[in-house]
């Protein structure tokens, strides 16, 4: 069975089952086993001095244990494979939290405030609603290319082994990568390898936002406004999404009681975003979603 079926295979399950619950409330999720390895390796390892060397060996190390593993899964049936892949998918995942967002949002605005900070590493007390719906609508594009077309990507190129190293890699930055005076050092390889593997990612998560619409606004806007994010690139499927519903994203926001002044992505676009705009970002992911899914199913025929 092709890695292109595999995926497909993988691609639907993911979208019909999710994340159920009654698994993982009674086994831990292979994200959540790779989440305490790389906290062992944090408490263990991340200390002066040389805390750049060490992480950078820590990270060498676990990339290497990431692509034995998945070689060794790598002879499995097919079907087995494809349900491995869908674990590590988030579309689904994804499109229900973000979901939630919307929902409560329509409740009130400390209801919407209170959802949207389980998905945003931001300060929520001070927003309205819309910068909820901001903050939603901006995890959607991130997280669709990072939670979904990069491990979806990887497995496609370079089969389980492609999709646990990314993984870890992945999970590592989300952990280590951050640049506080704790990780500065230690995180730094993460960090920077888990750039360079969602590069290509986040640019093909762009075609397929604007492939959903055919939207040449959506790569217009990618291309002009890509700079603007902090990240190398996040930037590209939040403009990306910005100019498919035509509505500004990112802009001033607050970490830790400290306010930033980052610029509008796609200033022009409405800023008066409310619940029927994440849902039409939810649409977004899905139309995404799809064209990833014919692009295979082309693929797999020829």
């Amino acid at each position: 069975m092709s890695n292109a079926i595999i995926l497909l295979l993988a691609l639907l399950l993911d979208a019909l089952l999710g994340e159920p619950k009654w698994l993982w409330s009674r086994v831990p999720h292979p994200a959540v086993l790779m989440g305490r390895l790389i906290a062992w390796a944090d408490t263990s390892f991340n200390e002066s001095p040389s805390q750049k060397v060490k992480g950078a060996l820590v990270i060498a190390a676990l990339s290497i244990a990431a692509l034995v593993f998945g070689e060794f899964l790598s002879n499995l049936p097919g079907i087995i494979q494809a349900i491995i892949v869908a674990i590590f998918l988030a579309q689904r995942s994804l499109v229900d939290h973000v979901q939630a967002v919307a929902d409560a949002l329509r409740l009130s605005v400390h209801d919407g405030k209170l959802m949207v900070a389980r998905i945003v590493g931001r300060d929520t007390a001070e927003m309205d609603a819309p910068a909820v719906a901001r903050g939603a609508i901006e995890s959607a594009a991130e997280n669709l290319s990072d939670g979904v077309i990069a491990p979806a990507l990887w497995f496609l190129v370079f089969g389980l082994p492609g999709l646990f190293f990314y993984k870890i890699i992945n999970t590592a930055d989300s952990m280590i990568g951050y640049k506080t005076p704790r990780h500065i050092d230690f995180g730094w390889g993460a960090a920077r390898l888990d750039d360079l593997l969602n590069w290509v990612p986040a640019r093909l998560t762009t075609l397929l936002i604007a492939a959903g619409y055919l939207s040449s606004n959506a790569l217009k806007i990618a291309w002009r406004d890509h700079g603007l994010h902090r990240s190398p690139n996040a930037g590209w499927p939040e403009a990306a999404m910005a100019g498919v519903l035509n509505i500004a994203l990112s802009g001033p926001r607050q970490y830790h009681g400290t306010s930033t002044n980052d610029a509008f992505v796609n200033p022009e676009g409405r800023h008066d975003l409310d619940p029927q705009t994440i849902d039409a970002s939810v649409n977004v992911l899905w139309r995404a979603w799809a064209v990833l899914a014919f692009a295979l199913v082309v693929c797999a025929l020829f």
